[in-house]
């Protein structure tokens, strides 16, 4: 099975108080970018390619190795998406797609994901369970619910398809809709989306407190 990895790396560094990308802020001197390509391939997906902004194209030419293929991504993650799948080529059987801002997932997460493509599975994400209790708030703010935790996943990446089945529902999907992951878009085309055990290690770097227990991590 021949699979290629999208790499989403055109967001901003806003909510994490960067003056860059968040691709580009460095954990242990490395991007943030870096970490989620070596991901990839330490757990077997080789060819690599990764949304970026078009304005910070030649910042990431000079991080990345050169065997990496970029494409500018659009204003959205879906967006970002859809342009790196037109980058992937007809010749990949299974796309894995990962997020730039999970430097520290695991490569045996990504043999997992590839290992349930193999086995037939058309969508696969890795997810966790939820540890705390969830509850319903009304518009107020006043706890109108409490919901059964044990039926409740987080999903994290990278997420894998069947490249036939990610390309259709993304020609399927209306230009300007804005999904929060590509196991949204393939289950809205009526994809089935199998899941794998994530890992803790796998968590996003979204706020400066995400980043600090990164660089404790990476210290150890």
């Amino acid at each position: 099975m021949h699979a290629v990895g999208i790499v989403a790396a055109a967001g901003s560094g806003l909510r994490l108080g960067a003056d860059r990308p968040k691709a580009l802020v460095p954990l242990a001197d490395r991007p943030l970018v870096c970490w989620a390509v070596d991901t990839l391939r330490d757990g077997g997906v080789a060819d690599v390619v990764v949304a970026v902004p078009g304005d910070e194209l030649s910042a990431f030419v000079t991080v990345l190795p050169l065997d990496v293929r970029l494409v500018v991504g659009g204003t959205t993650r879906t967006a970002s998406v859809r342009a790196a799948l037109a980058a992937v080529g007809t010749g990949a059987d299974a796309v894995l797609v990962h997020d730039a801002a999970r430097p520290l997932t695991p490569p045996d997460l990504v043999v997992r994901v590839l290992e349930a493509l193999s086995a037939g599975a058309r969508a696969v994400v890795p997810v966790l369970p939820v540890v705390d209790t969830t509850v319903v708030v009304d518009d107020d703010g006043v706890v109108a619910d409490t919901v059964d935790r044990s039926i409740l996943r987080r999903v994290q990446t990278p997420q894998g398809f069947a490249r036939d089945a990610l390309v259709d529902a993304y020609a399927w999907l209306p230009p300007d809709a804005e999904l929060t992951d590509d196991a949204a878009v393939v289950r809205a085309a009526g994809v089935p989306v199998v899941t794998v055990a994530g890992d803790e290690r796998a968590a996003k770097v979204t706020v400066p407190h995400d980043m600090a227990l990164a660089e404790l991590q990476v210290s150890r």
